[in-house]
């Protein structure tokens, strides 16, 4: 244990450069004692550690000093490995170096963690998009992210949902890809102003685009992951603007899981009553409007019976008619 934390803390003060103790403190989650006492142990087989003191001082490494170690266990070199998706980083036309860089990491681990890394690239493949679905066609992918990383602005043309085409400035912070599909946030940039709230924006919808001139300064505070965790969530509220009330047969709560999401019908069924006599629940399910609800529901055939809205009922009655008309 204590071997592990003296590589950490040699591995810290090798990338980070001058450290205080109460920050190597935080980083390791020990006290300040044991940081002093694990310096000495540093400085005693010979790592050239030493302090500086006074209000800016802190622990740093000699200048030049380089440990050859890398501190990877088997299984963490293992999922760096796992980590990695080609298709990605072929999107980003990234793939090469992702190649290049796999091969030197391969060549610069010990056999055992080595070993562990190849067979975890043989057994395990990541495969983003999801069944039935193929992921976007998106040809100016690797135009955004280089924007992204030279934090330069956008013109695009956009087309939103619903088919309407916009022009946008933009000030491109971060892309994400979910489900097989790459989203570009950005902050949209009015004529002769600074960016505003970040958006999200589809790349498989930007029609054009032309890099910009110049660059944005990157607000320090924006945090890309935090962002897209609120937004996912502000996303699925108002996604479900009404709720649907109905009963559901006996061994079909996969399928009504797999058809309205796992998430939606686990919330729903931990909160239902016990089930009737017969084995039906009866639960209430949130719905994006009532034509989604009875598209949603249809889905469902028998397995199904929905109790309300009245709206709700009286739409799927109606298709219920429509398609005994059809089939007779």
């Amino acid at each position: 244990m204590r071997a592990s934390r003296l590589l950490s803390l040699l591995l810290l003060l090798q990338t980070r450069g001058r450290m205080t103790a109460p920050e190597l403190a935080a980083e390791l989650e020990v006290s300040v004692r044991t940081v002093y006492r694990d310096v000495e142990a540093l400085s005693a087989a010979g790592v050239p550690v030493y302090a500086d003191r006074g209000p800016a001082g802190g622990y740093q490494l000699l200048d030049g000093y380089r440990t050859r170690l890398n501190g990877l266990t088997a299984e963490e070199a293992s999922s760096l490995f796992l980590a990695g998706l080609p298709g990605p980083a072929a999107e980003l036309g990234l793939a090469e170096v992702a190649a290049t860089a796999e091969l030197k990491l391969l060549a610069a681990l010990p056999p055992e963690p080595r070993s562990h890394a190849s067979r975890m690239r043989e057994r395990f493949l990541l495969d983003v998009p999801s069944w039935y679905r193929s992921a976007d066609d998106v040809p100016h992918l690797s135009e955004v992210a280089e924007a992204v990383w030279d934090q330069r602005p956008l013109h695009m043309t956009y087309r939103r949902w619903g088919q309407q085409e916009v022009d946008r400035v933009v000030h491109p912070y971060g892309l994400v890809l979910k489900g097989g599909s790459w989203y570009m946030v950005a902050a949209p940039r009015p004529h002769n102003e600074q960016g505003g709230s970040p958006r999200t924006y589809r790349v498989a919808r930007i029609l054009t685009m032309e890099t910009l001139p110049g660059r944005f300064a990157r607000p320090e505070e924006f945090d890309l992951g935090g962002f897209w965790q609120e937004y996912a969530k502000e996303f699925r509220e108002r996604m479900y603007t009404a709720e649907a009330v109905i009963r559901l047969a006996p061994g079909y709560a996969d399928l009504l899981a797999y058809t309205m999401g796992s998430d939606v019908v686990g919330a729903a069924l931990a909160v239902a009553a016990q089930p009737d006599p017969e084995g039906w629940v009866t639960l209430t399910v949130p719905i994006e409007s009532i034509s989604h609800g009875r598209w949603m529901l249809l889905r469902m055939g028998a397995a199904v019976e929905v109790l309300g809205p009245p709206e709700l009922r009286a739409a799927m009655c109606e298709a219920v008619a429509e398609l005994h008309k059809m089939y007779g």
